[in-house]
C-alpha cells in the first residue's frame, strides 16, 4: 500500500507555536489551562477553565485580503510553518495535484459571536465581509489561495473529529492517486464569550478550583469535565514517490485511518463504535493490536466519555494494553483542531520514543483497565506505531495510526 509521508508540520497551540516549546510543555506535562471569568448579560459571573494561545491574529494577512477569523488566522500560520518545513511553496508542485483538506468544528465562531454583539448589543451595521470571514470553509479557501491549490479543497465539520477526518480523507485521496500533495489539519478559535457560555450551559466544563492547571483530569476518579481551548495544526502529506522525487525529508508516515458512526446518540459515546473504528484503522494499516505501542486518547475528562473510551481500549487491546496518554489535560479541548494537534503530539512521541504524561497526578478511576502515563514522560524503546483517537458529538469516530518511517 502507498505510504503517506509527513514532510512538514506546524502548530499554533496553548502550549507553544514552535516544536521546541510544544515539546517542552508536552513531555513535561505542563498544562496551559488557566481560569477565566465568564460574564454574560443576564447571568452571574462564573469562573471556567480555558487554554488560550498567545497568538496575535491581527498580524496575519489573508491571501484574499478579507479580514480573518481568529481560527482562520491560526490555520494560515500553522500551514505556513508546515509548508516551510516541507519546502513547499506556491508553484513548486503541480497545482492540479495539490489539495487542501481541513477540519473545524465551529469555524468562524468568534466572528459570528462578535457580529451578534455588534447587531443586537451595540446596534452597529454588519460588515459586508462577515459571511466570507465566518463561513466554516474560510480556512480551506484561504489556504487554497495561499498555495495555489487547484485539486480538491474540502472542509470537514464533524465536531471533535473534524481534523482527524480531514487528515484521513486526505490520506485516502493520496493513496488513490487523485493528488500528490495535501495541506491538511484543523483549527478552531472558541474562546469568545458566547461560545464559552454555550459550552458552560452544557455542564461539561470542569470547575477551575484552586489550581486551574489541574482542572482537566482525564481518566481520573474525580474527573469533572474539560477546559475549552483554541489552536491549529497543519501537515504537508505526500505520496512517497512524489516526496522522494522532490527530495523531501520525513521521519513519520501515516499508515492507518478509519472513521465510522455510533449511530446511537447525539452526545453519549458508544464503546462498541469506538472499538470498531480502532480495529478498522489497524486493519487499514495492516497491523495487529499488539503492534501499537502508544495511544493518544480522546480523553475529555467527562464522566461518560472517559468511561466509554476506557472500555473501548480494553475491547481493542485487552487488559493493560499500550501506554495511554490524554493531552487535553495540558492543551485543553480544541474541538475541531483537536485531532490535528493531538496527531502532532503522537508524531512527536514517535520521533522521541517517549510517551507524554497526562498533565495531572490524580488517582486513576479504579474501573479503568488502561495503562495511563502520569507524572512524567515514559521512555518507549522501539516504539514504531502509535494511534490517535478522536471521538465526536454526533457519534463520529476517527482513528489515525502513525508509524516511524524507518
Amino acid at each position: 500500500m502507498q505510504r503517506i509521508c509527513v514532510t512538514g508540520c506546524g502548530v499554533v497551540s496553548p502550549i507553544g507555536s514552535d516544536l521546541a516549546a510544544f515539546d517542552e510543555a508536552l513531555f513535561g506535562g505542563r498544562s496551559a489551562v488557566e481560569a477565566y471569568t465568564l460574564e454574560l448579560p443576564g447571568s452571574d459571573p462564573v469562573r471556567v477553565p480555558v487554554a488560550r494561545c498567545r497568538f496575535d491574529e491581527s498580524a496575519m494577512r489573508t491571501p484574499s485580503r478579507v479580514p480573518a477569523d481568529r481560527g482562520t488566522a491560526m490555520a494560515l500560520a500553522s500551514a505556513a510553518s508546515a509548508a516551510s518545513g516541507a519546502r513547499l511553496i506556491a508553484g513548486s508542485v503541480d497545482p492540479e495535484r495539490l489539495g487542501v483538506f481541513w477540519g473545524s468544528g465551529m469555524g468562524g465562531a468568534s466572528t459570528f459571536d462578535a457580529t451578534c454583539r455588534q447587531v443586537y448589543g451595540e446596534a452597529r451595521r454588519i460588515r459586508p465581509t462577515s459571511v466570507v470571514t465566518a463561513m466554516p470553509n474560510a480556512p480551506v479557501a484561504e489556504l487554497a489561495l495561499l498555495f495555489g491549490a487547484r485539486g480538491a479543497a474540502i472542509g470537514f465539520a464533524c465536531a471533535c473529529a473534524s481534523a482527524a477526518v480531514a487528515i484521513g480523507e486526505a490520506m485516502r485521496a493520496l493513496r488513490d492517486g487523485r493528488i500528490d500533495v495535501a495541506v491538511v489539519g484543523g483549527s478552531d478559535a472558541l474562546l469568545s464569550p458566547g461560545v464559552i457560555g454555550a459550552w458552560q450551559a452544557m455542564r461539561v466544563l470542569a470547575p477551575p478550583g484552586d489550581d486551574a492547571a489541574q482542572a482537566c483530569r482525564p481518566f481520573a476518579a474525580d474527573r469533572a469535565g474539560f477546559a475549552l481551548g483554541e489552536g491549529a495544526a497543519a501537515f504537508v502529506l505526500e505520496a512517497e514517490p512524489h516526496a522522494r522525487a522532490r527530495g523531501a525529508r520525513w521521519t513519520s508516515v501515516l499508515s492507518g485511518f478509519a472513521t465510522n458512526c455510533d449511530g446511537l446518540h447525539i452526545t453519549q459515546p458508544d464503546a462498541g463504535g469506538q472499538s470498531r473504528a480502532m480495529t478498522a484503522a489497524l486493519k487499514d494499516a495492516g497491523l495487529a493490536a499488539a503492534d501499537i505501542g502508544h495511544v493518544n486518547a480522546h480523553g475529555t475528562a467527562t464522566t461518560a466519555g472517559d468511561a466509554a473510551e476506557a472500555q473501548s481500549l480494553r475491547r481493542t487491546f485487552g487488559p493493560g494494553g499500550p501506554a495511554v496518554t490524554a493531552t487535553k489535560s495540558v492543551l485543553g479541548h480544541l474541538l475541531g483542531a483537536g485531532g490535528a494537534v493531538e496527531l502532532l503530539a503522537t508524531l512527536r512521541a514517535l520521533e522521541r520514543g517517549l510517551a507524554p504524561p497526562a498533565g495531572h497526578a490524580a488517582a486513576l478511576d479504579p474501573a479503568f483497565e488502561i495503562d495511563l502515563v502520569q507524572r512524567e514522560a515514559r521512555p518507549l524503546p522501539g516504539l514504531r506505531h502509535a494511534m490517535s483517537n478522536s471521538f465526536a458529538f454526533g457519534g463520529t469516530n476517527a482513528v489515525l495510526i502513525a508509524s516511524r518511517a524507518d
